[in-house]
């Protein structure tokens, strides 16, 4: 039986960060989690005083330490995301263990207003790290999720720990929707602007632009991994809304204090979005409500 890990990219800071702890708290699995620079660094600050705010894990947990792996990855260069997935082979054997949870969260931002304030050279970053950047994740990594087929942790070997960070429902409905929920998932960030059907304010050309590509860029891979592993695996693409970080810190004042979400509180709700995903969600953008972005 195939042993699930989970794959964060990038996790030095922000949502990556604190998805990355919130993961080690509440899922039993392995995680390789990525770094542009000091990865040593990153690891103990993702280790750093982990349950000061959450409770103790039981005995029976494992060990946070020996489960978290952290490697250089940089996705604007291509030889540093292959030796990165050589490191989650070697680490994760194909015959062994499957990819059961993907998170691809690479993003950079130039805002523009208009046409005349874009900056080819910026522009072409966004597009390299925004939609370049997760096509790469998909493109090294993509193979190590499952294949039809395949015969996949069961209740025996949980994904989560039996709280599992759910706000609600109880052991019992939990067990169900573990059974229900089997696949494995990938996840790519997004952002409501990729939207066409909801730009009613224009202006952030490329930065609309890049994420409209994730969305395009989820469904194809998704229709992959659908002829590729059936109901074994599905993508999806994610509006976590805006989160204090660094990212979006000159945006802060224009957001309502109530939609202005910690890295802590983001991270819950990407997991809780994520474990709610039934097959027939799969390929489309969803937000931290769980309600549909339309493309």
């Amino acid at each position: 039986m195939s042993k699930p890990w989970i794959l964060v990219s990038p996790a030095s800071r922000g949502i990556g960060h604190a998805l990355t702890r919130h993961l080690l708290r509440t899922t039993t699995a392995p995680i390789l989690a990525t770094a542009r620079t000091d990865a040593s660094g990153v690891r103990a600050s993702i280790l750093n005083s982990l349950y000061s705010s959450s409770p103790s894990p039981s005995p029976s947990t494992p060990d946070p330490a020996q489960r978290l792996h952290v490697t250089h990855l940089d996705v604007e260069h291509e030889p540093t995301v292959q030796a990165a997935a050589a490191e989650a082979t070697r680490l994760f054997p194909a015959a062994t263990h499957h990819l059961h949870l993907a998170f691809a969260l690479p993003g950079v931002l130039h805002p523009e207003k208009s046409p005349r304030d874009v900056d080819y050279e910026a522009a072409l970053r966004v597009l390299r790290v925004n939609v370049l950047g997760p096509l790469l994740l998909m493109k090294w990594f993509g193979a190590m999720l499952p294949r039809r087929g395949m015969e996949m942790h069961g209740r025996d070997h949980p994904v989560f720990c039996s709280a599992g960070g759910r706000e609600s429902g109880g052991a019992e409905r939990e067990e169900e929707e573990e059974e229900e929920n089997r696949h494995a998932t990938w996840l790519t960030a997004s952002a409501r602007v990729g939207s066409t059907a909801d730009n009613r304010l224009g202006g952030w050309y490329s930065y609309r632009a890049s994420k409209a590509a994730v969305n395009s860029l989820t469904k194809t891979f998704d229709l992959h991994l659908r002829t590729r592993g059936g109901g074994g695996a599905l993508a999806v693409a994610y509006h976590p809304g805006t989160v204090r970080t660094d990212f979006s810190r000159e945006f802060w004042g224009r957001v309502r204090a109530d939609r202005l979400f910690s890295p802590e509180y983001a991270a819950e709700r990407m997991v809780e979005v994520v474990r709610s995903r039934k097959l027939g969600d799969r390929g489309r953008c969803w937000d931290w409500k769980g309600e549909e972005v339309m493309p």
